[in-house]
Order: structure tokens, then sequence, then C-alpha cells
């Protein structure tokens, strides 16, 4: 078969499987929620609202019904696309995709810029790591690739806004945009495009501040995967047959490293995209709860703390569809760039 043939049936085996997947990962967070203690009514309203008016709620919201039924009704109104409404004092009686659709934007924007600073750290640091085996910039780079990843984010991201923002005063301590100006009219939902869409470098200026402590934060702690992973794949294509016998044939070794290794050393970091996005979406929450950002992780903890099933789950959900997007894809572009997969 054709490579692009065979590339094509890997993609659609790919998506096919990622229903089970999403199927099994649906029905968890359907368990987790019923298993809990604590009622979503009871938590919005508490003491506040008559029986007769909590029992009416819930009926309405099937929550009354045996758990079987609310599991069948759950999983048609999902890949139906109909995620329910938000229960939750802040969004209540608004559908869980617009609530999304007004979050999805920030934590995607924080994530692009976290990886930007993320692979630029990280693959510098690994590659100078490896270029300089056993020396002690390589003791450095080993030592920074193994503390930073284990900090945990949100102690970070304290000591950053102490520094940069309580201290130096050069960044803002929170949120994505000045309180004394209006963010750019909405047409991506990304600040940084949207206002250079608009013509307004003022505008991005201020949205490229607002993220700059963020994605610091995020990025430098995704990093150190990056610069392990960078290292030992250079360490490994250094060491190659091809490369020995680049050598043999008397080929400049600044030639060697750019043209050979460097290049072999980061087509496998591809592959770990995938999981890199996994972990930066894990990150996200506690970033965007430390920095007051208005995102999908914050909205996540928000909806956990009035059990706000719908959210709950309707957040979980587009978090596991992108992350599984993002596999594939990725994937795909190994293949793609890497000669030497096959499938």
């Amino acid at each position: 078969m054709p490579r692009r043939g065979s590339l094509l049936a890997y993609g659609l085996t790919r998506l096919i499987l990622a229903f089970p997947m999403l199927l099994i990962l649906l029905t968890v967070v359907f368990t987790v929620l019923r298993i809990i203690p604590g009622d979503p009514i009871y938590a919005l309203y508490g003491g506040r609202a008559p029986l007769s008016v909590i029992m009416a709620l819930r009926h309405q919201l099937g929550l009354d019904k045996p758990y079987w039924q609310q599991y069948v009704t759950y999983i048609v109104q999902i890949f139906t696309g109909n995620f329910g409404v938000s229960l939750g004092a802040h969004y209540g009686g608004q559908s869980v995709i617009a609530v999304i659709d007004q979050k999805l934007p920030a934590t995607i924007e924080l994530s692009i810029g976290s990886m930007i600073v993320a692979s630029t750290i990280g693959i510098s640091v690994g590659l100078i790591s490896g270029i300089n085996r056993d020396k002690v910039v390589d003791v450095v780079g080993r030592l920074y690739g193994t503390t930073i990843f284990v900090i945990p984010v949100f102690w970070l991201g304290l000591m950053l806004q102490l520094l940069f923002a309580v201290d130096l005063r050069w960044l803002p301590v929170n949120s994505r945009f000045d309180i004394s100006s209006s963010p750019p009219a909405t047409i991506t939902g990304l600040y940084t495009i949207d206002s250079l869409l608009a013509g307004r470098l003022d505008l991005f200026i201020i949205a490229i501040r607002h993220l700059a402590l963020p994605c610091l934060t995020l990025g430098l702690v995704l990093s150190g995967f990056f610069a392990k992973t960078v290292r030992a794949n250079l360490l490994r294509t250094i060491n190659a047959d091809y490369v020995e016998a680049a050598r043999a044939r008397g080929i400049k070794e600044r030639t060697i490293m750019s043209r050979y290794a460097f290049k072999n050393a980061l087509i496998p970091v591809i592959t770990v995209l995938g999981l890199e996005f996994a972990i930066l979406f894990a990150g996200a929450v506690l970033t965007e709860t430390t920095f007051n950002w208005d995102g999908m992780g914050r909205l996540l903890i928000d909806s956990i703390e009035v059990q706000d099933y719908p959210l709950i789950q309707g957040t979980i959900i587009v978090f596991s569809f992108i992350i599984v997007l993002i596999s594939i894809l990725v994937d795909i572009l190994s293949g793609v760039i890497d000669p030497r997969v096959r499938y």
C-alpha cells in the first residue's frame, strides 16, 4: 500500500479506536461524580430552598432516576452534542457548550505560549548538554532537567509572582488583561491574535505581558521533560553508525552535528508532544488557579466546588477530546517526518 494510504488508514484506525477510549473515560467520570459524597442541588441551594423545590429540580434534571437510566441519557446527550446546561449560580441556565466556548480560548492561548517556552528552553538545554557530555555544562543541564520537572507548578508560579510582579514590578500579577483597558474585539478569543487582527499593538503588548508569567511557569516545568528527551536522543544519534561513517569520511564535526545529529535527535521529540500536551493540560488547572487565569482549568475547579455535574463532565470531555486528537495528529506527523516509521 502506498505510504500516503497507510498513513490515512492509520489515522482513521486511531480515530475509530478513540471512541472506545472516550466511552471508558465518560463512564469513569460519570461513576466518580455519582459515588462521591454530596448532591449538586444541595450544593447549589443548601438549606435555603424548600424541599419541594429541591425535589422538583432533581426530577427536572433526572437525578431521581436510577443510575443506569441517568447513564444512558448522559451518553446519548454527549454523542449528540448536547452537554446540558450549567447548574452553578454563576453560569446557571447557560448551555455547557456556550460556557466552554467562552473559556477555551484562554486555555489554548496559555497552552501555545507555554509549549513555545518549554520547547525553546528544553531543546536548547538538551542539545547543549548532549554536546558537552560529562562536562560541567552537562551536569548542570541534567540537574536542571530533573529538578525543574518535579517542582510544583503552583509553588513556582508564586515564586515568579513574588520576583517579577511584587519585587521588580515588571509584570502584572494575574488575569488575562489590564483592568483599566478593554480587551480587543473577540474574533478568535485569543487576545494576542485578536489584538494583531485589530491592528492594536498596544493591546498586543498588554496581552503578552499578562501571558508572560503563566507561560513561563508552566513552560519551565515542561522544559525539563524536553531537555532530558533531547539529550538522550542526541547521545544516541552521535553514536549511530551513519554518524561514525560521516566522521570516517573526514566531515567536520560541526557539519555532522548540524546536518545529521541535531536533525535526527529532534525527530523523536515529536512523538512525545502528545504526552506533553496531556501534562500541559493537567498543569493548566493549577496555573490558571494561581494566576487567576479565566480558562478551562479554573472553570473545572469552580464547577467541582459546586458539584456542577454537566459542567464538570463537559470540561473533562473537551480536555480528553483535545488530547486524543493531538495524539493522533502527532503520530501521523511523526510518520510523515520520520521515514523509519511504518504503519
